[in-house]
């Protein structure tokens, strides 16, 4: 065994030659027809393309006569059609353009008649709501015009009496009297800027109590209800006259003790007013506290937050002569505002009936139109059943009964049935 093993290695190297040597061709021959087989179906590719680009040439001949004489056959075919529709378009426009004159002639001559009558009934509308207007209004701005004027009147007397209470302050020496005084101008500017009803005087304002204030103003409340407003007239003349005299004199001192003696007086009041006739909800919510001379109101409302302290807390409010008429004015004016207001009220209730009654009115106009609308189509449809007839009637006097070989009875009456039966008898006696 081992002597034939040196052998058997040249043995075997040589087979792999050997077979490698076949290997190589076998894969020579192989590749030559593979090459061959290639250059063949080249060949035959190349032949089959030419003859498609034959026959594609070919054919792309014939489509294209075949398209040319397709694209002549409907470029004619198309003029003709254009001749055609633009004759017909001609026609057409030519009866639209008659049509459309005749009911443009027609339409205008019912848009006139119906702008003829809404100008007649507008004008009747206008002239009722403008008398009925014109006459509330100039009654409510006369009656305003005539108590303003009266108002203007109170207040030059006003002015005209304030002038003069300078000099009569030195007169007015006596307590009574000075009360007496206060109380008849007090009296004078609420009776001149007042009407009777919208105050008293002496009046117990609150329930209960044997208390009277001397004037009581009579504020309107909710439901037809009222309050109290009390005014009541002081004069602190002793202080007053201090002060004044202190001040002419230039004794500081003694400006500034009147000035206090002035402050502790009007705080008292004006604590005995709160305490006597203040009583929500029978009065107001505050009291008048009236001073008759100009120049002590105006060295109250000198004193240093006085005013501030009698509103806060006793709810007095000081009023000079002028304070007191311009309060009156304010709320006589404000009286005015109200009695205005209820007549607006009923002016706004007139002015909602007129607004009904031009609904209603519009309505009717629209009623009317169509109506008028109904009108146009029955005069068209009885112009087409008249043609109708007169077609019919047409028919009847070119039949010559003489002409006919057997006439028959039955012809004329056959025609009448075609005007019946096209026109209805109630219809053809009322004229429709």
């Amino acid at each position: 065994m081992n002597d034939w093993l040196p052998l058997l290695t040249p043995i075997l190297l040589l087979g792999c030659l050997i077979l490698l040597v076949v290997l190589l061709f076998r894969q020579r021959d192989q590749a030559y027809r593979l090459e061959t087989d290639r250059l063949n179906q080249a060949h035959d590719l190349q032949v089959l393309g030419n003859q498609l680009l034959d026959d594609l040439d070919a054919q792309r001949d014939q489509n294209a006569d075949s398209l040319f004489q397709a694209n002549q056959s409907l470029m004619s075919t198309l003029s003709q059609m254009g001749q055609n529709q633009s004759a017909l378009l001609e026609s057409m426009q030519r009866q639209v353009l008659l049509s459309t004159r005749n009911q443009e002639e027609r339409i205008s001559a019912l848009r006139l008649e119906n702008e003829r009558q809404l100008t007649e009934m507008r004008k009747a509308m206008d002239t009722r709501l403008s008398e009925s207007l014109d006459r509330k209004l100039d009654e409510s701005f006369a009656q305003v015009s005539r108590r303003l004027e009266s108002v203007y009147r109170g207040l030059g007397e006003m002015q005209t009496l304030a002038a003069g209470v300078g000099d009569l302050k030195k007169v007015l020496t006596n307590v009574k009297t000075r009360g007496i005084w206060g109380e008849m101008q007090l009296s004078q500017l609420i009776r001149q800027t007042l009407a009777p009803g919208q105050f008293e005087e002496n009046v117990a304002v609150v329930p209960g109590s044997a208390e009277r204030v001397e004037f009581a103003i009579r504020l309107p409340g909710g439901e037809g209800s009222f309050v109290w407003l009390p005014v009541d007239s002081k004069f602190p003349q002793e202080d007053y006259l201090r002060l004044v005299d202190a001040s002419q004199a230039g004794d500081a001192a003694g400006a500034e003790a009147a000035r206090k003696a002035l402050e502790h007086r009007m705080k008292t009041e004006a604590k005995k007013i709160s305490e006597k006739y203040v009583s929500p909800p029978h009065t107001a919510d505050f009291a008048i506290l009236f001073l008759p001379v100009e120049g002590l109101y105006a060295e109250v409302l000198q004193i240093p937050s006085l005013v501030e302290v009698l509103q806060r807390d006793y709810r007095v409010t000081v009023a000079g002569p002028g304070t007191f008429s311009a309060l009156l004015s304010a709320l006589q004016m404000g009286f005015r505002t109200l009695a205005i207001q209820r007549r607006s009220g009923e002016v706004f209730r007139l002015l909602g009936t007129i607004k009904t009654d031009f609904a209603r009115f519009s309505e009717i106009l629209e009623n009317t139109r169509r109506r008028l609308d109904q009108a146009g189509e029955s005069i068209d449809s009885a112009v087409s059943r008249t043609r109708t007839i007169q077609r019919s009637l047409s028919g009847l006097e070119k039949f010559d009964p003489s002409d006919a070989a057997d006439p028959s009875p039955l012809d004329i009456p056959s025609k009448w049935s075609t005007i019946e039966s096209s026109v209805p008898e109630n219809q053809f006696l009322r004229g429709e």
